[in-house]
């Protein structure tokens, strides 16, 4: 799946597969996809959907949740997951994968990040990424962790139990041993991770034991997955490849789904961690990926047949569509963390309505913001804007966000009284964005058409006033400084229908008829 859709785990049930993402301080939280063959991909749901559940205010967006993990046993679903800086480690449940979910039953005694379940009879157990045993030998010493829990009460029984110390080999300093998951096949028992960090350095390693808990043997030719190896010249470079977790195909195959990123140069990119698939093979009783010689490929030829998801938005490939907003936002559009219900509306004549808000997207609370992700290096997205500023301070428009401190902002506002139309940088003063370009509107009150596209490292920002002859406002802005590589943190860039009053008190309102998104990487041309 292209765009931030990090940190992927999948449970199969019967013919049918699940499968969820992080989705850090953005909410809805834990997006739920559906699929029957691995490929067409259905979003259902989403496990935090309501604010009883929890918000992220206060919160820097690349915080929040990390790394959920998807189980079933005995018909109910259950995801774990991290809630960082705060309570920590959680499980919540639901009957049906689409919601919705309970609240969370917070785990205190799971202390660390990446908690997955792996159930034995009716025992489970918690298997997390922790602290290392005594004082941590070097920067990056983690351990592996495994903990019973009682799946009725959902509270842990015991003490944890250290089950990985560092990771394959202690005398080589691995560092971040994380993300695990344990499975069972035939007689062994795996437990599997991540290695390096969630960068370039990024892995998938193996261990094994004829028990649960131990004690695991790391098998001889890890990592199971790596492309740091590889040439970094090559074309269309796919990188920083691990968090993985296996899942057997519609013919009885291994697969491995896992995360990496697509750069346009060197460590930069735009578009998050993204979801992959590779086949996997059993060599003497290991599980090996086999991405090919050239590494992790776009595609993969599977010998079962596909099996279209009725409704479903493409996720992979070139694509494009349109979202109205008459009835009900699409399951995939994301608020700033958390979800004000009283602040936009949906019609058939004018689209999603937003009401300006004091808040901006340089601060942690929850401006009026409805965003949809940027899945492609080359993409293009427009809008249609009715809006009639007052002031100065009252802004609405497009936006391309990164983060808190890393995003530009195409809208229109007043000047001297005068219609406009603004290009906006944000800066390290929350206050004090930089304006980038400007011009003249002819009309205060008529619609106007937004367009933001992006070319790797190059974004440009266009406008129409008739909706056929389009102006540029400003071509060959910086791209880099949207990239993770610039900005830091875990998340993929944001394109957002967005309107704020600029910390002053406002009834204004802002409509966006409709959101086109187009997709358009070389890469698929081929």
């Amino acid at each position: 799946m292209t765009g931030f859709y990090p940190d992927p785990s999948i449970i199969r049930v019967g013919t049918d597969y699940y499968l969820v993402n992080s989705t850090f301080s953005y909410f809805p939280g834990i997006p739920v996809m559906h699929s029957k063959d691995l490929k067409n991909w259905k979003q259902i749901g989403n496990v935090i959907s309501r604010p009883s559940q929890m918000n992220f205010m206060g919160d820097r967006m690349t915080r929040g949740l990390f790394a959920p993990a998807i189980e079933y046993h005995n018909g109910t679903y259950y995801v774990t997951c991290t809630l960082i800086d705060h309570k920590g480690n959680f499980v919540v449940t639901a009957k049906n994968p689409a919601g919705p979910w309970s609240d969370p039953t917070f785990l205190p005694e799971v202390r660390g990040i990446d908690p997955s379940l792996y159930f034995e009879g009716d025992r489970a157990y918690v298997i997390y990424n922790s602290d290392p045993p005594g004082t941590p030998l070097y920067d990056g010493h983690r351990s592996i962790k495994m903990i019973e829990l009682n799946p009725q009460t959902l509270k842990t029984v015991g003490e944890a139990k250290i089950v990985v110390n560092g990771g394959v080999d202690l005398s080589k300093k691995p560092v971040w041993i994380e993300g695990p998951h344990l499975m069972k096949r035939n007689d062994w028992y795996y437990l599997y991770a991540a290695e390096g960090g969630t960068s370039v350095n990024h892995t998938e390693v193996v261990f094994r034991s004829k028990a649960p808990l131990g004690p695991f043997v790391p098998y001889e030719k890890n990592p199971i997955l790596s492309q740091r190896e590889l040439p970094k010249d090559r074309k269309d470079p796919i990188t920083s490849a691990g968090h993985a977790q296996f899942v057997e195909g519609p013919d009885g195959k291994t697969y491995a789904i896992f995360l990496a990123v697509r750069p346009y140069e060197g460590n930069f990119y735009n578009t998050g961690r993204e979801t992959f698939i590779v086949p996997v093979e059993w060599k003497d009783e290991w599980p090996v990926m086999v991405p090919g010689p050239n590494g992790v490929q776009y595609s993969y030829k599977a010998n079962f047949p596909e099996v279209k998801q009725p409704g479903a938005r493409p996720q992979s490939g070139n694509f494009n569509y349109t979202l109205t907003f008459e009835k009900q936002l699409d399951p995939a559009l994301l608020f700033l963390r958390t979800v004000d219900s009283t602040n936009f509306s949906l019609s058939k004549a004018k689209g999603l309505t937003l009401k300006l808000k004091p808040e901006t997207v340089a601060e942690t609370g929850n401006p009026a913001f409805v965003g949809k992700r940027q899945q492609h290096m080359y993409c293009t997205t427009e809008t249609e804007l009715t809006f009639a500023p007052k002031s100065a301070n009252e802004k609405a428009g497009l936006t391309i966000f990164q983060d808190e401190k890393h995003f530009y902002y195409l809208c229109k506002s007043v000047d001297n009284g005068k219609p406009m139309l603004q290009l906006f940088k944000s800066t390290a003063d929350a206050k004090q964005p930089e304006l980038l370009a400007q011009a003249p509107l002819k009309s205060a009150t008529a619609s106007v058409q937004l367009r933001i596209q992006a070319q790797g490292d190059a974004y440009t920002f266009g406008f129409s006033e008739n909706g056929k002859t389009w102006t540029v406002l400003k071509d060959k802005v910086d791209g880099k400084f949207l990239s993770t590589q610039v900005a830091g943190g875990f998340i993929g860039c944001v394109f957002g229908m967005y309107a704020t009053s600029s910390g002053q008190p406002t009834t204004n309102t802002a409509a966006f008829k409709w959101l086109k998104y187009e997709g358009n990487d070389p890469v698929y041309k081929k």
